[in-house]
């Protein structure tokens, strides 16, 4: 699948002259003349990097960036006639990855392309791991493998033990009464009071408490609920 980049400028000649070279260098290229188009087709694609001018008409490179930067986190490298230092200070303030100023060599343009987005694959490989892994003292909690660790001991969960210690663990601090773990983990209203959740854990720290008896990690709130 070709990664999408997206130049904005409103000179046209640029867009056509970048796109060139970046096609040929197998990337899906799109195109907007201003900000306001930018926007639109950043919010209708999944864009891996933005070459964004800043001397623009309307909105400028900067406030495009600072609206990109609300809610996404993709490379964004701004192309310039401007090189003074503190252009580029501002622009990298604003939240862009890259500097370029016009006009630039092809082949440095392609370099830092490829390097932006190299990065940007990586960083997002490591965030994905990292939202997969919870780590609680010595307890880990693989939530794609659904397996749990305290320290080296592979610890065996049933579904619903390892359901519960999730949610508490993604959760760390906040406090969850009976009904609300009902609700998350069996996904029904909670309509009776029974001891189900309390069997569980109690034998969820069974299985990860040094002291069953003295938890560390599964805390009980009187009158309230449990946490981590």
């Amino acid at each position: 699948m070709q990664n999408k980049i997206l130049i904005v400028d409103d000179d046209e000649e640029i867009r056509k002259v970048v796109g060139i070279y970046l096609e040929n260098e197998g990337y899906e290229i799109l195109k907007a003349e201003n900000g306001e188009e930018a926007l639109r087709i950043i919010n209708n694609n999944d864009i891996a990097l933005v070459l964004l001018d800043i001397m623009m008409p309307g909105m400028n490179g900067t406030e495009v960036c600072m609206k990109i930067r609300e809610d996404r986190v993709m490379p964004i490298i701004f192309l310039s006639a401007k090189s003074e230092d503190l252009d580029k200070i501002q622009g990298l303030a604003s939240g862009a990855d890259d500097y370029i100023t016009k006009p630039f060599n092809a082949m440095e343009l392609i370099a830092r392309v490829k390097s932006q987005i190299r990065r940007y694959t990586r960083y997002s490989a490591e965030s994905q791991i990292s939202k997969s892994i919870i780590e609680i003292g010595n307890l880990t909690i693989n939530t794609d493998t659904r397996e749990v660790f305290v320290g080296n001991k592979d610890v065996r969960l049933t579904p619903k033990e390892f359901d519960i210690l999730e949610l508490l663990a993604r959760n760390k601090g906040i406090v969850f009464s009976i009904e609300k773990i009902y609700e998350r983990v069996w996904g029904e209203d909670f309509y009776k009071a029974d001891s189900t959740i309390m069997v569980h854990i109690t034998r969820i720290r069974e299985k990860i408490e040094e002291d069953p008896k003295k938890p560390i990690y599964v805390k009980t709130i009187w009158g309230v609920g449990y946490k981590i």
